[in-house]
């Protein structure tokens, strides 16, 4: 019994017994395959969400209808969630300061990011779609760093490889977007003649360069929000509970928006039953219900850089599901582009995981909700 007891004074919170330190090592090891595992498939809902999206709005679908239908959904779903979960967490008053940032976070999360990445999807393909967003970490590094909500240091090679990791998303992006606009008009000038157009003649799809802005807009938007978002969960410490509301804000917002608009609300019922469009909105509402609750336990348990490196893993599988599904190509070009950009975004998380900032003196530890931690999330 004294030797368990000296046992446990040198190692702290080990465990006394052979069992249970045979239990822990096991525990951690499915915990991990579970991790990997769900956010794998994580990437596999995505792209063929993405892949339904960009079919529906080819079929002429309003985006507008598209955001309300699985919006409501996705607030439908998570609702119970966050009353089983995160009841304890919701403040017991909310000030004028934090409904501001919901409306903030209804109106640029939901009406003006979806209606803009649905916009862009429409106009380009569900690939760029899902290449895009991985322009996110390195914007939102300068986003928060021109608010001073990140802390950059000029002199430190971690600061500087981020600033470098952004520049190559950047550069990345708009080499994937003017490669792959090229291509459209060379695939119809080929087809209707038998020689190959010389070099000199070379143009680009406007509409396809229009729809790459459309998404870059998107992602600025949407990179905006994240910053907002990591300062609205100090007031509001239950990220579920966030989203569920915001949902719910953004529908009413969206619908508000498209009375004003069009004077009516077009549902899209001459084009798909109401089943149909039914199961569509709990799909996608599904979709992104599950994938935001099971990113949030992911990134408590590991970290924002953990889910992070899994985003280009979703460009590949939707390059390869648009090929066999919609019959889209993708060049060598676009290609390069998308290691720029995926070269770009590891960078910035290597040296984001690297930095070690805290919050107070030096032993503090920071937040389970800094500003930090969900820049990369």
């Amino acid at each position: 019994m004294n030797r368990q007891r000296i046992v446990k004074g040198e190692r702290g919170n080990f465990h006394l017994s052979t069992g249970n330190m045979i239990r822990k090592p096991k525990a951690e090891f499915i915990e991990n395959v579970a991790i990997i595992t769900g956010l794998t498939l994580i990437q596999f809902l995505y792209s063929g969400n993405s892949i339904l999206l960009s079919y529906l709005l080819k079929l002429g679908f309003q985006p507008s209808s598209l955001i309300i239908f699985s919006t409501f959904a996705t607030f439908l779903l998570l609702s119970p969630i966050s009353i089983l979960f995160e009841r304890s967490q919701w403040p017991k008053h909310i000030s004028y300061k934090v409904w501001i940032k919901l409306l903030l976070l209804s109106f640029g999360g939901v009406t003006v990011f979806q209606s803009l990445f649905m916009r862009g999807v429409s106009l380009t393909s569900p690939a760029m779609a899902t290449a895009m967003p991985n322009l996110a970490p390195g914007l939102i590094f300068f986003i928060a760093w021109g608010f001073r909500l990140e802390k950059v240091e000029l002199g430190c090679r971690y600061s500087r490889a981020k600033i470098m990791g952004t520049l190559l998303c950047v550069i990345g992006a708009v080499v994937m977007s003017l490669m792959q606009s090229s291509v459209q008009v060379h695939s119809a000038k080929d087809s209707q003649a038998s020689l190959p157009s010389p070099p000199s003649d070379v143009t680009f799809d406007n509409q396809r360069i229009v729809g790459c802005l459309y998404l870059m807009a998107a992602i600025f938007v949407l990179s905006s929000q994240v910053v907002l978002q990591a300062t609205t969960l100090h007031d509001f410490p239950a990220p579920i509970s966030l989203c569920a509301i915001t949902s719910l804000i953004g529908v009413v917002m969206t619908g508000l928006i498209e009375l004003i608009e069009d004077d009516e609300l077009k549902t899209g019922w001459p084009l798909l039953s109401i089943k149909q469009l039914i199961a569509y909105s709990i799909l996608a509402g599904s979709v992104s219900g599950l994938c935001v609750s099971f990113n949030a336990w992911a990134i408590k348990r590991r970290g924002p850089v953990m889910v992070s490196i899994f985003n280009p893993l979703g460009t590949v599988i939707t390059v390869i599901l648009s090929y066999i599904t919609l019959g889209d190509s993708i060049r060598a070009e676009s290609l390069a582009g998308m290691c720029l950009m995926f070269s770009g975004l590891y960078l910035v998380l290597w040296a984001k995981g690297k930095e070690h900032f805290h919050i107070g003196d030096d032993n503090s530890m920071e937040s389970e909700y800094d500003v930090e931690k969900p820049l990369l999330s």
